[in-house]
This record gives C-alpha cells, structure tokens and sequence, in this order.
C-alpha cells in the first residue's frame, strides 16, 4: 500500500508524488482528479470505482474543514457489506489511513481543500 507522506490544503504527496485534486487510493492505484456528482456531497455513485468486494476499511477524507458531506446512504452500504467506514477531516483521515494499510485493504477517497 501507498503511504501518504504529507497534506496540505490542495495537495497531497504519496509516495513522493504530489497530487493537486481529490483522489481515490485504492490498493492497486490512485484515481486522479475525482470528482463528485454534487460537489460537496459524496453519494454511492461517487464511489462506484471502488470494489468494494475486496476492500475492509473505506476512508473518507472531507476536506480540511469538513466541507465534504457523505451521504447516509454510502455509509449504510458499507455497514451491510460489513466494511468499516471512516469519516474525518482529511487530516485526521490521513493519520488513520497511515496507521492501518499495513493490516487491512483499504481504499481512501480524499478531498484536499475545504
């Protein structure tokens, strides 16, 4: 799994690479440039990249102040399909992110700015 080395608002850097747009981490790849149907609203479709057959964690990044609202929706899916769901702050986002791709598969959707 990649590693996200540093964030700040409107950039992350994994693996020594900066990214400038929201982004999908999944284990195989990063989705480049994601975006959302609604802007700062993530409905299922938003993620529909992701294969949730494989996964055992998503987490949710939100922006650096949170600006980005999940659907209840989203966060029922990933309850009946059993994959733990984790919504924070993309800063906070990041450091649980960190602290778990060593021992689960995990996908990451991010939003960098507000």
């Amino acid at each position: 799994m990649r590693s996200i080395d540093h964030y700040k608002f409107g950039e992350m850097v994994i693996d020594g690479k900066s990214y400038h747009r929201d982004l999908i981490i999944l284990p195989d790849k990063i989705i480049q440039n994601w975006r959302r149907k609604e802007g700062h609203r993530l409905i299922l479709d938003d993620i529909s990249d992701i294969p949730l057959s494989i996964i055992e964690c998503l987490i949710i990044g939100t922006g650096k102040f949170g600006m980005l609202k999940v659907d209840e929706k989203v966060i029922s899916e990933m309850n009946d399909k059993r994959i733990k769901c984790i919504v924070e702050k993309t800063v906070k986002a990041i450091e649980k992110y960190n602290s778990i791709i060593q021992s689960k598969i995990v996908a990451a959707a991010f939003h960098l700015t507000c």
